[in-house]
């Protein structure tokens, strides 16, 4: 197969390493974190399914991008078949894996705001979410063999540094095994964009509700803690969607793209695969950034600032036309007029007056 050109150069094959960098010391950090992090852990759940993502986008990497870069030192790497099918194997398990991991990641929070009964009765725990981590692997490991068992081929892609399943074949169940990848890829990003949204108009409204309601100390306190919380929780979860949505979407659609209409556009395809890459770049850092005591930090030095600043601001100006503060005004002009004479002897009397008054109250 001719390679195109637009590949070749020492920028390209930078690229591959840099993000094969990115993506292992990323997610290295990422599992550090979270495994010495006491508070992360509390939420067992959420806490084991960033852990199996994080796990996943650290295999994925090293073990799709090592092929990749050995294919820039030598371009006959990829044409072996069996090395192709393994590389065609990662891109498609990994890929479907972590957008899955995602949307279970929404879906726990959604059962745990959203309907908090029904995820005390399934008991939704850290067992829990190993045992889905598990079915979620067994299954997608199933369904990314298939092209290996014949449902569909695996070939080298146009631009000859990746391998992926032949999307523009005619045959018939070639062709729906890959709209069958795009739908169910479609499915989960739209399910995480959908449980996110329910999940963040849930704490909006709960915040509202909270807010009307009559404010003590102890409340106030409560209210204070809940609220970063929640706006640390909006913050991952809106985060989240946007980076799904931008790195994995190109993806789909140039897979509904060659499966339906058939036009190759191999720098479109390579361009896809490579922003859906960095998906798994960008996954860990936004939960080592946007970490509860990290973001509590943050929102504190936020407000500190605030106070700064209102601080800082000059004090209100006395008004003329009210009838309290046009007496002291009156006050203070009339004293300062007076001579030095007459205030030392308003003075004297004010003491001796005073002096009196206590020898009144002690008789």
């Amino acid at each position: 197969m001719e390679r195109t050109n637009f590949t070749h150069g020492p920028d390209s094959f930078a690229l591959p390493i840099f993000m094969f960098a990115g993506g292992a010391i990323g997610n290295l950090i990422a599992i550090f974190v979270l495994s010495v992090s006491i508070r992360e852990k509390k939420s067992s759940a959420f806490y084991t399914l960033v852990c199996g993502l994080a796990v996943t986008d650290l295999l994925g990497t090293c073990l799709a991008s090592p092929l990749t870069i050995a294919d820039y030192l030598d371009p006959k790497v990829l044409m072996i078949p069996r090395v192709c099918e393994f590389h065609s194997f990662l891109l498609l398990f990994f890929g479907l894996t972590g957008l899955s991991i995602i949307c279970a990641m929404a879906a726990e929070r959604y059962l745990a705001i959203c309907c908090p009964y029904t995820y005390q009765r399934w008991r939704v725990d850290r067992g829990f979410a190993l045992k889905f981590l598990f079915l979620i692997y067994i299954s997608h490991i199933f369904f990314c063999c298939l092209p290996a068992m014949g449902a569909s081929v695996s070939e080298l892609q146009q631009s000859g540094r990746w391998c992926f399943i032949n999307w523009r074949t005619p045959e018939p169940v070639a062709a729906a095994y890959c709209a069958l990848y795009g739908v169910v890829s479609l499915m989960l990003i739209l399910g995480t964009i959908v449980l996110n949204l329910a999940v963040c108009s849930a704490l909006l409204l709960m915040r509202r509700r909270s807010a009307r309601r009559p404010v003590t100390r102890g409340s106030q306190r409560r209210t204070a803690l809940s609220s970063t919380a929640e706006t640390q929780m909006i913050a991952v979860l809106v985060t989240t969607s946007v980076v799904v949505l931008v790195c994995s979407a190109p993806l789909v659609i140039r897979v509904f793209h060659n499966c339906f209409i058939l036009k190759e556009d191999s720098e479109a395809d390579l361009s896809s695969i490579r922003i859906a890459a960095v998906n798994p770049i960008l996954d860990p850092w936004i939960y080592i950034l946007l970490r509860r005591s990290l973001f509590q930090r943050i929102l504190g030095l936020t407000r500190r600032g605030r106070r700064t600043r209102r601080s800082s601001l000059p004090k209100t100006p006395v008004n003329p036309f009210h009838p309290e503060d046009t007496a002291k005004i009156g006050n203070a002009n009339i004293t300062a007029q007076l001579p030095s004479t007459v205030k030392s002897a308003t003075h004297n009397a004010d003491s001796l007056c005073q002096t009196q008054t206590d020898s009144g109250r002690g008789l």
